[in-house]
């Protein structure tokens, strides 16, 4: 399901969908379809939404991934469930997983399909616990892994559970009976309590391993993470210019890469092809570089992700932040952690950015600003809550 606008991961969605933004220089849908085709689901489906062509550049008809990939566009908002029923003729007549375009994860859900092939249940829940469920629905279930109770979102005094369903299902073709057509329809808050009113079988599976949806920017961070700590080895893939400099794996290099005297690199990090790191820059564990990037001498950067052709001044120190494409960043900038700034923006000389703040495309900061709290562009829409 790739239908959603990503309004609260801006201004990242502003000229993306959410499964488009990158984790280690690759669209998170690509680390996604690579998951579920090593698992051996070869059949997708993909329903289509907000600037959904730029899916279909990503992952094309899926043979680079051993798959066969279907599109099925929405006209209108059609809500979870909704936008699966709009695919029927594509998954009738057989069990399907339902998974979100904007998961990063590596449960088994080959396991998760073959429980449910067991149970026989006309649909199953992937659950995970976790600390603070109240963002999630979360379900009550017991020892045969039926679904007593289910609530989306709870209020305080309403969590009964830290079970939080992971919006992964695996659906009989049943489903469709329950799901009505050309109507705004969720699983959550509609086909669930719909489906225990009228006493349809509801399992769970109980999850293990790493899962999140990519709905903040603090959940992106997390999932870059993880996928940084699954490399294994240090790979240079094609030229690399080193002058005196240190790499201390595991390490990803693109082509054409050039590392300055004296600078040093502390893995897991990734740096895309083309990119110029200077004299005497530290990149700390946990950071992906982009393409075409420039790091000026002295500068530090640690665990963010800076997408393609960001430049970074001299002296400059980045922590903990996402910075999106052809951004340039002065001498003497300090960017604090969970710091998002969009495309196309310049800071000049001097600058601070306090955590937690976002800046939207194409914002120019003067020397020396001190910037506290968001920094919004007219030109482009304001909203940042929702889904």
């Amino acid at each position: 399901m790739c239908g959603g606008e990503g309004t609260r991961l801006r201004p990242l969605t502003f000229e993306r969908p959410k499964p488009c933004i990158p984790i280690v220089n690759r669209p998170s849908i690509e680390h996604l379809v690579a998951h579920l085709t090593n698992l051996g689901f070869r059949e997708i489906v993909i329903t289509l939404g907000y600037l959904g062509t730029a899916i279909e550049e990503a992952l094309g008809d899926g043979s680079l991934f051993g798959a066969t990939i279907t599109y099925v566009r929405e006209k209108n908002k059609l809500g979870t469930a909704g936008s699966v029923k709009n695919a029927q003729k594509y998954l009738d007549g057989q069990d399907f997983l339902v998974v979100g375009g904007d998961h990063v994860t590596d449960l088994n859900v080959l396991e998760f399909y073959r429980a449910h092939k067991k149970e026989k249940a006309v649909v199953s829940i992937g659950l995970i616990s976790i600390d603070d469920p109240s963002e999630y629905g979360i379900a009550e279930i017991d020892v045969n892994y039926s679904i007593k109770r289910f609530k989306e979102k709870p209020s305080p005094g309403e969590i009964f559970s830290n079970l939080a369903s992971t919006g992964m299902y695996v659906c009989s073709p049943l489903v469709f009976d329950t799901i009505p057509s050309g109507k705004k329809f969720d699983f959550a808050r509609d086909l669930f309590p719909l489906m225990m009113e009228q006493g349809l079988s509801l399992k769970g599976w109980l999850a293990r391993g790493n899962w999140t949806d990519v709905g903040s920017p603090h959940s992106l961070r997390q999932a870059e993470r993880w996928m940084l700590a699954g490399m294994a080895s240090t790979t240079i893939n094609g030229d690399l210019s080193m002058h005196g400099s240190h790499v201390k794996g595991p390490v990803e290099l693109g082509d054409a890469v050039t590392l300055g005297k004296n600078s040093r690199i502390i893995g897991p990090v990734a740096v895309g092809a083309g990119t110029t790191i200077g004299d005497n820059v530290l990149i700390g564990p946990y950071t992906s570089i982009g393409e075409k990037c420039i790091l000026r001498n002295n500068s530090k950067v640690f665990s963010s992700s800076l997408y393609n052709r960001v430049i970074v001044g001299t002296n400059t120190a980045i922590s903990g932040s996402i910075i999106d494409n052809d951004t340039h960043i002065g001498e003497g900038c300090s960017i604090e952690n969970d710091t998002v700034i969009g495309p196309r923006v310049v800071l000049r000389d001097n600058v601070v950015v306090h955590s937690k703040t976002r800046l939207w495309p194409e914002v120019v900061v003067t020397d020396g600003c001190v910037v506290k709290e968001h920094v919004l562009n007219q030109k482009f829409d304001a909203h940042y809550e929702g889904s």
